[in-house]
């Protein structure tokens, strides 16, 4: 699967998603292994603290369904109505992410639309992370 295609269907996502409080509408494309692609969109709470990111939407679908590697995802996130900016993931986002993904081979690819986006390695995000491995 290409990148637009993965960013693609963050887009479709993103308009799944249940953000009453905020306004700030978040749709993610997670790629298995597999080839497998999960999607998730962020979903608010009133109470806030059960709020989930479209992130870990997209990875608890994927692990319940078995899934234990990964390759890229996509994110896409703006205040209601067009994409405007780039939204980088949480750092609880990022540390699941930590959970299932290689580091350094893991790609975390941002969004404002299929032609205008910027990718990083899950390392770059979250330099020194700590996962699985320091258990080992």
């Amino acid at each position: 699967m290409s990148e637009r295609e993965l960013i693609a269907a963050a887009l479709l996502a993103r308009e799944s998603s249940y953000s009453p409080y905020s306004g700030f509408c978040v749709g993610a494309a997670l790629l298995a292994q597999s080839g497998r692609v999960y999607t998730g969109c962020n979903i608010e709470n009133a109470a806030y603290t059960p709020t989930v990111c479209a992130e870990r939407t997209a990875f608890f679908k994927a692990v319940s369904e078995g899934e234990r590697g990964f390759v890229a995802i996509a994110v896409v996130g703006s205040p209601a109505g067009n994409v405007t900016q780039l939204a980088w993931p949480c750092g609880v986002c990022r540390q699941v992410m930590m959970e299932f993904c290689d580091p350094q081979r893991f790609t975390v690819i941002v969004a404002k639309s299929e032609e205008e986006y910027e990718k990083r390695t899950l390392a770059d995000l979250l330099p020194e992370g700590f996962g699985p491995d320091n258990l080992a």
